[in-house]
């Protein structure tokens, strides 16, 4: 099931979003859709390293060298 999410922008920011959109062979929806896609999995890298890193830092780790050899 889709649901439509209307916005609203700027004339310089849509017309920048339809140039952007077309040199990619994308239609307005889908680079949005991407870019929502995008935005929201940095979220989740974000908020999964923000609960994270104080459990490495009280188990001793602290650089990517200490996890690599924690796990090898």
């Amino acid at each position: 099931m889709r649901n439509a999410v209307t916005i609203s922008l700027p004339a310089e920011m849509a017309a920048k979003l339809d140039q952007v959109a077309k040199s990619l062979g994308q239609t307005r929806s889908q680079f949005v859709q991407d870019s929502v896609r995008k935005s929201l999995f940095r979220e989740q890298i974000e908020a999964a390293r923000k609960s994270g890193v104080p459990a490495a830092r009280r188990i001793g780790w602290y650089t990517d060298e200490d996890i690599f050899k924690a796990v090898s």
